[in-house]
């Protein structure tokens, strides 16, 4: 592999992302931000980052970048993911980037960018193109005029937005532990949560993109193994992780066991659903059956979506969802631009479990019936055939088939989703059942269909 190839494959579907500085460099960085204004025809850009070491570093550069461009640029300094959405919304930014790996391990970096609105920037309608641009042999000449820089404090105004979306009367004085994982929660967490009557027992607050307690990365159960043993020891009520960016959410119940997205995306489907009867709700279709249950039980209109933020934001738009919700822990609002947002998914179950005057696990027991494989990856040789020949076997049973986004087969008591990754030679298996025999005997059934690449 070429040093092109691999700066190129940097450039992915939702943003960038690569290890720093040895792939992403400071003049990448600051290629790169040259490139941002000419490609989406902007003159201001907002621009955060989290705590990774790089982050000072690229930041300097690609700001550097933006104002030879001729844009200005607002520094908002360290900040979550979701306080660069609310930035770019609420301060009418017509572009933001945000400087983070998310969950990856310390040593990556990259850019997640956003136009208007908070409206994420995918590969085909931008970061292509400022790929083509950022590679080029040739850097564009300097705008005639620079463009200056300015800095701003948004943390303050995020949290009475991020407050605002749910009703903080109601919420009753909880024992929680949140655990940053060392990212970016740990600075928002208490910007928000000191003004709500809860107790906080916080794990790894302290921001260091090195992570030197576990990774970032909550949806790996070694992750959270300090989470759940401090909920169980400490009898408290419920527990709540964030991933490096705190853009994500993952909850823990009062008897330490970690709760799936799909069935998260449900709870605060109910609550949402509380404060906008009939609203349209949206789920992708990795999540349980349950989940389009219970939005339908409370009155809310279920939306199925493909996996993917870009594609379930514009359905959102699209159908005026109130929310969505993926298994993966990505939960998005209307109300904050369409954008996710860990943190107010994690007050909208503290405003649900206060509301219902019941433990976590209490909450959940009645949606969540099923049993569910969680994603199985496998390396393939010929995706598309084999996805045929599963889809072919299947319907001959009987199976429904749609083709969403891969395929889905479903039965009356059991069902499975087979998608392909956009990025590599992996097959992605999810399976359903109502019960724990017919889920083990179906997910066997199903991998044996699945020839892994020698």
């Amino acid at each position: 592999m070429t040093d092109t190839t691999a700066l190129a494959g940097m450039f992915k579907t939702y943003d960038i992302r690569g290890i720093a500085p040895s792939q992403l460099s400071a003049d990448l960085a600051y290629r790169i931000g040259r490139a941002i204004p000419q490609v989406l025809g902007v003159d201001a850009v907002a621009v955060g980052r989290d705590m990774r070491t790089t982050g000072p570093m690229l930041s300097a550069s690609l700001i550097e970048g933006i104002r030879d461009s001729g844009a200005d640029v607002t520094d908002v300094g360290l900040v979550s993911t979701d306080a660069l959405y609310f930035t770019v919304g609420k301060y009418g930014f017509p572009a933001g980037v945000m400087i983070t790996a998310s969950h990856n391990p310390p040593e990556y970096n990259g850019f997640k960018i956003c136009r208007e609105g908070a409206r994420a920037v995918s590969f085909d309608d931008g970061i292509g193109k400022i790929r083509d641009s950022a590679l080029a042999n040739v850097v564009p000449p300097l705008a005639e005029r620079r463009g200056d820089l300015f800095t701003r404090d948004v943390l303050p105004a995020y949290a009475d937005h991020v407050l605002s979306i749910v009703d903080t009367n109601t919420i009753k004085p909880l024992w929680i532990a949140i655990d940053a994982g060392n990212g970016m929660a740990g600075k928002t967490v208490p910007i928000v949560f000191g003004r709500l009557p809860v107790t906080v027992t916080p794990l790894f607050f302290e921001l260091d993109g090195t992570f030197p307690n576990h990774l970032a990365n909550p949806i790996e159960p070694e992750n959270v193994a300090d989470l759940q043993r401090t909920v169980v020891e400490h009898g408290l009520d419920l527990g709540i992780a964030f991933d490096g960016d705190a853009d994500r959410m993952f909850l823990i119940d009062e008897k330490g066991q970690a709760v799936g997205g799909d069935m998260v995306t449900a709870l605060v489907a109910i609550a949402m659903l509380k404060r906008h009867p009939g609203a349209a709700v949206c789920y992708n279709l990795i999540c349980s059956r349950s989940v389009p249950e219970v939005i339908s039980a409370h009155g809310g209109r279920p939306i199925r979506t493909p996996v993917g933020h870009s594609l379930i934001k514009k359905i959102m738009r699209d159908e005026d969802a109130v929310f969505g919700g993926e298994h993966s822990g990505h939960f998005y609002f209307r109300d904050n631009w369409y954008a996710d947002s860990g943190i107010i998914a994690a007050l909208t179950v503290l405003q649900l479990i206060s509301e219902q005057g019941k433990p976590v696990s209490e909450v959940l027991a009645p949606l969540d019936t099923r049993f569910r494989s969680g994603e199985i990856n496998t390396r393939v040789a010929d995706a598309k055939a084999i996805m045929k020949a599963i889809e072919a076997a299947y319907t001959a049973q009987g199976g429904t088939v749609d083709h969403l986004d891969g395929i889905t087969i479903g039965f009356p008591d059991w069902w499975f989703s087979l998608r392909s990754s956009n990025t590599e030679p992996l097959l992605r298996l999810n399976v359903e059942a109502d019960d724990r025999a017919t889920l083990a005997a179906k997910t066997a059934e199903v991998r044996t269909q699945i020839p892994p690449l020698s």
